[in-house]
């Protein structure tokens, strides 16, 4: 897969994995993405950093188990990101559709 599309694939997965409720690292990898995905840490952790540059997330920690945790949260510009991939995503499946068709199928004689 192109590195480019798997990258922006992977940005909105996590943004979405965020979207209802503030998360941690280690929740996000093993509870929210693995059904789909595998993510490793260093990669999740790569994303979070460039998301929270963009300004598409906030980060605040807190104490859990005497440990500190880092909370992400999305912000508006992480939401109008996942509104613009479902645009997006549609004009993708319209190519795909066109890329998978057999051939003659909806050819005009």
């Amino acid at each position: 897969m192109d590195i480019q599309l798997k990258r922006g694939l992977l940005d909105v997965c996590v943004l979405r994995a965020i979207k209802n409720e503030d998360s941690y690292g280690y929740k996000i990898i093993i509870k929210d993405m693995k059904p789909y995905l595998e993510l490793s840490e260093s990669t999740l952790y790569t994303i979070l950093k460039r998301l929270e540059l963009a300004g598409m997330l906030t980060v605040r920690t807190s104490e859990h188990g005497g440990r500190l945790r880092k909370y992400y949260h999305i912000t508006e510009a992480g939401l109008a990101r996942i509104e613009e991939f479902l645009e997006e995503w549609r004009e993708v499946m319209l190519i795909y559709q066109f890329v998978i068709k057999e051939d003659g199928e909806g050819d005009k004689a």
